[in-house]
């Protein structure tokens, strides 16, 4: 059962990261927005945009599961504050949700990172 949980929780925090990429190209527009409204370089949605695909895809397959998780686990607490720093300007509730679901995000991928990939994984952690 350790196993089945392990690759759900993997595909699922990778289906979060993949959907992340997806977004940044078809609408890069909208994280640059964020960026450029805190002061930030535009360009930036393109590493980002490489970083959620990259991240999720190891995810997904099961390579270097716990560093990726750990990055992972950063990302996800660094960009909580682009997402706070809109709810305390705009005052949009779905920023709140979506700040406090990148903490529980990297809450979950902090646990991934000590449990490691699972045997069902590429290169299974030791």
């Amino acid at each position: 059962m350790n196993n089945v949980a392990l690759l759900a929780a993997r595909v699922l925090i990778g289906f979060l990261l993949v959907g992340g990429a997806v977004q940044k190209a078809v609408s890069p527009s909208d994280t640059g927005g964020l960026l450029v409204g805190l002061g930030l370089s535009y360009a930036l949605v393109w590493p980002a945009l490489i970083y959620d695909a990259i991240a999720g895809l190891a995810l997904w397959l099961g390579v270097a599961v716990r560093p990726v998780a750990v990055s992972a686990a950063a990302y996800c607490a660094v960009t909580s504050f682009f997402h706070l720093n809109v709810f305390l300007t705009t005052g949009d509730p779905w920023q709140m949700t979506i700040f406090v679901k990148n903490w529980a995000v990297a809450g979950g991928c902090l646990a991934l990172a000590v449990a490691g990939s699972g045997r069902w994984a590429l290169r299974p952690d030791a």
